[in-house]
């Protein structure tokens, strides 16, 4: 063991230590945005695909902006999987702001079809929507925030305008 440390040695791990303590405190903790539906239809029926046309309200609850590059997520009617999404946006989400971003999923017909079912006799359904907001910017922020949002539409306002 060493019984004296050289002065060069002793520097380098007083830096090391302030080094570790201050990227301790860099990193900032985002707060997962609120999010809700603003808008849910079927657009179209064809073949073996459904398009689904969803609106989100993004509520940006923190102290800085936020840059969505882009949103990975899966849409469930009454808790069965409905249609999924992966979507480039390129929108800024001021500061304690909010945002509309509207997306475009697509399901299977099986999928539909599993939804569809038990459905007889209902005015209404329940929607849910989860996934991650791909977020752009600096080293220290998080790549991906989770996010959830549930609603309950009717029946009749879903098909308005199906082609």
């Amino acid at each position: 063991m060493l019984k004296k440390a050289s002065p060069f040695l002793r520097i380098g791990m007083i830096a090391f230590l302030f080094l570790c303590l201050g990227c301790a405190g860099l990193g900032k903790t985002l707060e997962p945005p609120r999010v809700s539906f603003a808008d849910v239809k079927i657009q179209e029926m064809k073949g073996m695909e459904n398009v689904v046309l969803v609106q989100l309200r993004v509520f940006n609850t923190n102290d800085i902006p936020l840059t969505v590059k882009g949103i990975d997520c899966e849409l469930a009617m009454n808790g069965k999987r409905l249609a999924t999404d992966v979507s480039r946006v390129d929108q800024e989400i001021p500061a304690y702001d909010t945002a509309l971003i509207p997306l475009t999923l697509y399901s299977s017909v099986v999928d539909l079809f599993r939804g569809v079912i038990g459905l007889q006799g209902q005015e209404k359904v329940i929607f849910s929507l989860s996934g991650k907001l791909r977020i752009g910017g600096d080293v220290w922020m998080p790549s991906a925030i989770p996010f959830s949002a549930e609603n309950e539409l009717s029946l009749e306002g879903l098909m308005r305008d199906v082609k």
